[in-house]
């Protein structure tokens, strides 16, 4: 059928996911829901290239989606948990779900989507306990068959959306593959199943939200045959009890989880056992280099690096080994070819800073956003993220910035744009911009730079106000931590904010 079918036909008791709250799945466990989703989606109408969302918390019930969608032919969407109902609507409504699936904590959610969305959901569906007009997953998955075989239909797959530059999140929508390939893996994925060296023997460490996109590492595991060990919620100490426990091999964390870790008392550091780990993968979000040489300090030369996005332009690894030799660096391409370009779209010599271009990527299109594509992919089909950088003389590559324009903060892209459109909305509000400034936890913090409107006073009050106003309409991680006032906003006579003169200005300030 696929390889989690052959996997739970070659060991059907072995532990394919262990919550460190308690559940488990084996392989025999999982095969069999996963089938039985798949039947239960197909009952209910969705054809091959469907979608559903999935707004929930970590539970073990998302593998059984994943891999039921999967077997249906069907794009699942991973929706953060932290959105509002605008935020969530606007993605459903985007990536057309015809079926939304939330855990009783985000349930309160889904419920206020109706009057946003363009199209009705076949249903809501809440993992747990229901109200409203909700219907409970368990129950309705269980009208499905456990028996017969399923149709031969395309391979579903995830439907993630990206960061991008700036605006909303854009989606990218890949094509699924006919069931006849359904063994087959792209290069790309060869590459970094065989560079990260997952097997039957991996015990993978999952600290993050598995709507994240490293979610994805956890289904590379499963079809691997190794075990997958998910944090219902990141904690550091934790974390450590997790690898210790479970003799985990491998893991995937972002820097602001690093900080955490070296923030616990040496004595809690040293009390547990992390000798089983092989390899500590990070990505998401700019490594300082101070915080890298600590890690590799404690956990010895395992610290893997990639760079790259949803999109695949491009992607880069380094292992500790080469970052020592090369310190501060993302490493050299495994996927496309990089390129330095300056202004005028000519290629830099080695070691001048430009926009980071890749040839040869994955190829991608935004979903329903034709302007937005050719922005970051050009006619000779070269592409981007928007990042700033150089690469040395023996091809490494180095960011100077992550995204002219976005704040990274614990590892997750925050659009300026998109809360500087909810501040113009407040009606003391004249003008307004949002940069990251440093943050010693989170890498970034969001602040607001607001020019109000001559009428209103500038203030404590007026400061309340607006921190309210933003957090009616975004998720908490989007809200401005920080709110300052000035007089007018650096512009050009066309009206365009300079942001570099913003940053410069309040970064140091900040510091």
């Amino acid at each position: 059928m696929d390889r989690l079918h052959d996997n739970a036909m070659l060991h059907p008791g072995k532990v394919a996911a262990v919550f460190t709250g308690g559940a488990s799945l084996t392989y025999g466990e999982l095969d069999r829901r996963a089938s039985r989703v798949a039947r239960w989606l197909i009952s209910l109408g969705l054809a091959p290239g469907d979608g559903i969302a999935l707004l929930m918390d970590n539970d073990p019930r998302t593998f059984e989606l994943w891999f039921g969608a999967r077997r249906a032919g069907i794009y699942y969407t991973p929706l953060s948990t932290q959105l509002t109902r605008f935020e969530v609507a606007d993605i459903v409504n985007d990536c057309g779900a015809k079926l939304l699936i939330t855990t009783t904590r985000t349930a309160a959610i889904a419920d206020d989507l109706p009057p946003l969305l363009q199209n009705e959901l076949i249903g809501h569906f809440v993992i747990g306990e229901t109200q409203n007009h909700a219907q409970c997953y368990e129950a309705a998955v269980l009208t499905a068959s456990d028996e017969g075989e399923l149709p031969p239909r395309p391979v579903g797959r995830e439907f993630l959306y990206s960061s991008g530059t700036t605006g909303k999140p854009r989606g990218i929508r890949r094509p699924l593959a006919r069931y006849e390939d359904r063994y087959a893996l792209p290069e790309l994925e060869q590459r970094l199943r065989a560079i990260f060296e997952l097997s039957a023997g991996t015990v993978y460490l999952s600290p993050s939200p598995l709507y994240h996109s490293t979610g994805r590492f956890n289904v590379r595991v499963i079809e691997c045959g190794g075990t997958a060990v998910v944090m219902d919620k990141f904690d550091s100490e934790a974390a450590l009890a997790a690898i210790e426990r479970h003799r985990v091999t491998h893991s995937h964390w972002v820097p602001t989880m690093f900080v955490k870790l070296l923030a616990l008392p040496e004595a809690t550091r040293a009390r547990y056992d992390l000798a089983s780990m092989r390899r500590a993968i990070h990505a998401a979000a700019p490594c300082p280099p101070e915080l890298k040489d600590a890690m590799i300090q404690w956990w010895g030369p395992i610290l893997d690096e990639y760079y790259g996005g949803t999109e695949n332009a491009g992607v880069t690894y380094i292992d500790s080994h080469d970052w020592l030799r090369h310190r501060g660096s993302v490493g050299r391409p495994i996927c496309g070819a990089a390129h330095i370009l300056g202004d005028d779209g000519a290629e830099l010599v080695a070691g001048a800073t430009g926009s980071i271009w890749f040839s040869g990527g994955v190829g991608f299109a935004y979903h329903n956003d034709a302007a937005k594509t050719a922005s970051a992919v050009d006619a000779r089909g070269w592409a981007t993220y928007g990042d700033i950088g150089h690469l040395d003389a023996q091809g490494y590559l180095y960011i100077s910035d992550r995204r002219a324009d976005l704040v990274v903060t614990g590892g997750v892209n925050v659009y300026p744009q998109e809360i500087e459109n909810v501040l113009l909305t407040h009606p003391a509000v004249f003008d307004a911009a949002v940069i990251g400034v440093p943050d010693a936890v989170y890498g970034e913090q969001v602040k607001a730079v607001v020019q109000l409107k001559p009428a209103s006073a500038c203030g404590d009050a007026v400061r309340a106000d607006l921190l309210a106003h933003c957090a009616a309409r975004l998720s908490k991680i989007k809200c401005p931590r920080t709110i300052e006032f000035v007089d007018a906003l650096p512009r050009t006579e066309t009206g365009k904010l300079l942001r570099r003169v913003l940053k410069a200005r309040h970064r140091t300030a900040h510091n």
